[in-house]
């Protein structure tokens, strides 16, 4: 049997919750024991998101193959609990990149070579690709963007092509504004009819609507769409605003959505099993208590507005943490070239980002200054791990030109450096090629916060090499994205000063983990990989609980 293929469009406009949409169905369809697996089609010509500012596309998702993908598979991971990867993720630039390739190869066999059926044949295969690398039952493909844009059209095409060569094994799921306009006071569906007019003008029928709203719509106009539309009253679905992402599953099962699309497709609706995400999203509703996290960053300004998709990732792993605790968590952002010591009063946890480049870099240390003086709990990610070192060499070594030769080529003390083999790509600018990506084995060193934290959560194991050899070596897997490395000719130096390297890399021996031990310090971490990435609702990062529960009770 075939695969079936669900395609999930925008309407009206950008930022709706696409991939929440796609997660939630693909959530419902999984907890009914069908295999499923996601696609987000991008379209921006980049290869990947990896070289894309945050400020403009969102924070970039690591995947655990080193993927730099769009902050939507981060999504489906924290939603269907696994591990997404290259063939989940496609861009316009991934596409043109393999026709062109292709063609100059002369794979084409001397046919002009066309956007149709050339490039939309190459998506459909990419679809299909995904879905036979996983087995899948159900394939989910998110497309990107808003109906009616240019840049999306050949995904459209795609889409269009796909469900007429096999009508039966296609559902397309629109996803469309329905504002409720101030000075009226009731819902408007004028926008979405035209949206789906859109799509009718690209051959496209939806089969149904899910209407984005401050409240869910009424009947009158669930009947209005329909008929606008031309679909069944029942085919048009609610989407009304959540406090947390997480209901929204729950609100689609309340609907039977998850069981309409079954029908649709002719698949059977097996048990729906969701008992622990249910207790979950209640356990988000009763937490009490409340701590006050500042994270001093660089990305949070877009013109005149404050942008959290910047660390969409730190956010997530922040809550879920939090949840588990039974507390909210409140941040708050403040800019790094803006910081002074009465922004950062009366809080109870301080975290320094991801980051690149010298903006911003001397505020981030005076912040990691003042958490380590005053005894506040510390959590520094990637960036953040990389100036704890600077600070620490500059304030308590005494190394006072101590820095990162990505802000100081000339430092006397460069703490931070490259590794011998990325200089000569870098000088390339070759950039693409430059960092350390995807999953890596950390060893951690016993008897330190981060072994702590780990054993707690039981994600430390044992490696072959160890237990060929009897070692009691302990790793754990962490994803990282990062050009500029620790520099071992400082190790000593620092460690003699009472810094603990608590994580080094299997293989290269490369710092992952510093801290101070607790008799120094409640809690003061810093670690090279993005512990943000691997956290999940049901299963948040264990240091990111022990942050927390310090910031809680320090």
């Amino acid at each position: 049997m075939l695969p079936k293929y669900i395609f999930v469009s925008g309407g009206v406009l950008s930022g709706l919750g696409k991939g929440v949409v796609s997660a939630s169905i693909g959530f419902l369809l999984q907890s009914r024991g069908y295999k499923v697996t996601p696609v987000k089609c991008e379209n921006y010509i980049n290869i990947d998101s990896g070289l894309i500012n945050p400020i403009e596309h969102g924070d970039p998702f690591l995947c655990e193959d080193g993927t730099e993908a769009d902050m939507d598979m981060g999504t489906y991971e924290k939603f269907l609990n696994k591990n997404v990867g290259k063939h989940n993720f496609i861009t316009m630039g991934q596409i043109y990149q393999e026709v062109i390739r292709k063609e100059r190869n002369f794979e084409y066999q001397g046919e002009d070579v066309e956007a149709i059926p050339h490039v939309s044949d190459e998506i459909i295969r990419r679809i299909k690709e995904a879905g036979e690398i996983e087995r899948a039952d159900i394939v989910v493909v998110e497309l990107g963007g808003t109906a009616g844009e240019y840049q999306n059209a050949l995904y459209y095409e795609a889409s269009r092509i796909m469900k007429s060569v096999h009508h039966d094994t296609v559902t397309h799921v629109h996803v469309s504004y329905v504002p409720t306009p101030f000075h009226l006071g009731e819902p408007k569906t004028k926008p979405t009819q035209l949206s789906v007019h859109y799509l009718n003008s690209m051959g496209i029928q939806p089969d149904f609507i899910v209407c984005r709203s401050e409240k869910a719509i009424d009947e009158r106009r669930r009947q209005r769409l329909a008929m606008f539309c031309s679909v069944d009253t029942e085919s048009v679905i609610n989407n009304p605003d959540e406090k947390i992402i997480y209901n929204v599953p729950l609100t689609f099962a309340k609907q039977n959505f998850d069981q309409k699309i079954l029908k649709l497709m002719g698949l059977s609706a097996k048990k729906l099993n969701i008992q622990n995400w249910e207790n979950f999203v209640q356990k988000t509703k009763t937490a009490k208590k409340e701590v006050k996290i500042v994270i001093v960053g660089k990305y949070f300004a877009t013109g005149d507005y404050q942008l959290r998709d910047s660390y969409a990732a730190l956010f997530d792993a922040l809550d879920h943490a939090g949840w588990f605790l039974g507390a909210k968590v409140r941040s708050e952002w403040i800019n790094a070239e803006n910081i002074n010591e009465q922004s950062l009063n009366g809080l109870k946890g301080l975290i320094v980002p991801i980051g690149w480049g010298e903006r911003g870099v001397e505020g981030m240390i005076r912040a990691i200054k003042y958490a380590r003086e005053q005894k506040i709990p510390y959590l520094g990610l990637c960036y953040g791990m990389q100036l704890a070192a600077v600070e620490f060499a500059r304030n308590v070594a005494k190394l006072e030109d101590a820095s990162s030769t990505e802000v100081n080529p000339k430092t006397k003390y460069p703490i931070i450096h490259t590794i011998p083999s990325q200089k000569e790509i870098i000088k390339r600018r070759a950039y693409g090629g430059t960092m350390r990506l995807g999953s890596w084995d950390c060893r951690i060193k016993e008897d330190t916060i981060s072994f702590s934290a780990y054993q707690e959560f039981n994600w430390l194991k044992s490696t072959p090499r160890a237990k060929s050899r009897g070692l009691k070596e302990k790793v754990v897997s962490e994803r990282h994205r990062h050009r500029y490395e620790f520099n071992n000719a400082y190790s000593k130096a620092l460690s003699d000063c009472g810094l603990v390297i608590s994580g080094r890399s299997v293989i290269e021996n490369l710092a992952e983990i510093i801290e101070l031990p607790r008799n120094i310090h409640p809690f003061f971490v810093g670690t090279q990989f993005h512990p943000e990435y691997k956290s999940r609702p049901l299963s948040p990062h264990p240091l990111f609980v022990a942050f927390l529960r310090s910031s809680l009770y320090n």
